[in-house]
């Protein structure tokens, strides 16, 4: 009887062990495919905003006009595309998602700039910022050099 019971014991504890198991390693791929489908959401808005390349500037633009942006209607109207919902001003789009580090920038995150907070763009990657402003219109800047360099003010994750 003894033998038995410990034979039951011991293959319930085995299969319980294999559960637990099985559960622990499928989060990691569900963790990743999030990862993955984040990198991917931000690459469709990144290639989207690519399109718009010279497309003018206009403060107070209306979102979903594609003629003409200001900085904040052209990041609602991109990530609203992929049913990510910003608010209208850059003020308030730096209060969405969470604070990412200077240091730890991913293509898709927002870059805020000025104090007061005044101005947003898209993080690309390699140092590089979409966005749009005065003559340029849509365009791509380096963020690590000249004036954006020295009126970076803060960045969010929102993807």
């Amino acid at each position: 009887m003894f033998k038995n019971s410990f034979y039951k014991t011991f293959v319930a504890s085995f299969l319980a062990f294999a559960v637990l198991l099985t559960g622990a390693f499928e989060a990691v791929p569900a963790k990743a495919n999030a990862a993955t489908a984040s990198e991917s959401k931000a690459s469709q808005i990144i290639a989207k905003g690519k399109q718009y390349l010279g497309v003018k500037y206009k403060f107070g633009a209306k979102v979903g006009n594609t003629s003409s942006f200001d900085c904040s209607s052209f990041t609602k109207y991109l990530y609203g595309l992929y049913g990510v919902y910003l608010p209208r001003t850059s003020k308030e789009q730096a209060k969405s998602g969470k604070y990412v580090s200077r240091s730890n920038l991913k293509p898709g995150d927002l870059v805020f700039f000025y104090s007061p907070i005044h101005h947003v763009a898209i993080y690309i990657g390699n140092g590089k910022i979409l966005h749009t402003y005065g003559a340029p219109g849509v365009t791509i800047s380096n963020l690590n050099s000249g004036w954006w360099d020295k009126h970076y003010t803060t960045a969010r994750r929102v993807l």
